[in-house]
């Protein structure tokens, strides 16, 4: 993946202040709880050498008059003398999340493995009049974030379930009626194209009856086909389709997660094969000092040791950051841009 986004934090120079609270579950006394969670860590922080005025705009962030958003998301914040440079949410396992790091550049490694789960997902939920869309960013182990949902249909105000009278045949009814299910069909599938346009998701999934996916599919464009994944929840008749499309998702992301990574893995193989991938700290650390590295692989799980520097240097050279679930040395290895010698040379 590209996190090109970051590179403003790391251009803009240390030393630096990463903060990691976890999400918790909402409580009454939320502002009780953020506020000794973060007493905690800013003491951490004051204590590695952190000044007031880098601490200052972090409380500004945690210290809210309605903490709940803060105490319920999460936050991973990064701010150094200038102000905050990185604000975003943070949803590690309980127990697992708060953490306090000050030093010449940010920690980011943990927040890089849930980028690197993060799938940007269209969910589509089609009916005959039209469909439910929404956007969604979710991961294997967290609940999805989303906005707000919208209804999409054709230009035909006409009532598809309206009772008519008059001269009309059952045929023309019947007619009639199908071509206001297409026309909804088709504004469906025009507006999923927009979004596929103006934010590149990762994957399409439509849900909702049977009848309202089958037409919405058939409009759909190739590159939408592309994206797609079809499951069965969401229908009219679908006794807690929420929380069962909820699990859908989930479900669909966690295997495309560890697509992904099986894909990392195999790259790296096949780079391996050919001289152009190296593992462990000291020579990945060497190739991305010199601009040899294309992508960055992390172990999913555990840390490598000094693996900020290394990922600083990632990022300012412009190379991609993904995640392994294979057994890697030191837990770190590289995919280079050009062969091993070239790139280790003295």
């Amino acid at each position: 993946m590209n996190h090109s986004h970051l590179r403003t934090v790391y251009e803009s120079g240390g030393p630096y202040a990463t903060v990691y609270l976890e999400g918790r579950a909402p409580s009454a006394d939320a502002e009780t709880q953020l506020r000794l969670r973060w007493s905690e860590l800013r003491d951490q922080l004051s204590e590695s050498g952190a000044e007031e005025s880098l601490l200052e705009p972090i409380d500004a962030i945690i210290l809210v008059d309605e903490p709940t958003e803060v105490h319920t998301d999460g936050r991973t914040i990064v701010a150094n003398s200038g102000g905050v440079l990185l604000d975003e949410h943070w949803d590690a396992a309980l127990g697992e999340g708060d953490a306090a790091h000050y030093g010449d550049v940010p920690e980011l490694g943990a927040y890089l493995r849930q980028e690197c789960r993060q799938f940007d997902v269209v969910l589509v939920i089609a009916g005959q009049d039209g469909a439910a869309v929404r956007e969604l960013s979710v991961t294997p182990d967290r609940e999805r974030t989303e906005n707000e949902s919208v209804h999409v249909t054709g230009d035909n105000d006409e009532d598809i379930n309206k009772p008519r009278r008059g001269a009309y045949s059952h045929n023309q009814i019947r007619r009639r009626v199908d071509e206001i299910i297409k026309d909804n069909a088709r504004a469906v599938a025009d507006f999923i194209d927009r979004l596929i346009t103006d934010h590149a998701p990762n994957a399409v999934v439509l849900a909702g009856e049977v009848q309202g996916r089958t037409v919405v599919k058939a409009e759909l464009s190739v590159r939408a086909e592309e994206l797609l994944h079809e499951i069965s929840e969401g229908g009219n008749d679908d006794d807690g389709a929420e929380e069962a499309i909820d699990v859908a998702v989930r479900t669909l992301v966690t295997k495309l997660a560890g697509e992904r990574e099986a894909d990392n893995s195999e790259r790296l193989a096949e780079s391996k094969a050919h001289d152009r991938a190296v593992e462990g700290r000291t020579e990945v650390a060497k190739a991305v000092e010199r601009g040899a590295v294309a992508t960055l692989l992390l172990d999913d799980a555990e840390a490598a040791e000094g693996e900020a520097d290394i990922i600083a240097q990632a990022v300012l050279s412009s190379a991609e950051i993904g995640l392994s679930h294979d057994p890697m040395s030191e837990n770190i290895a590289a995919i280079l841009r050009y062969d091993v010698g070239a790139a280790l040379a003295d």
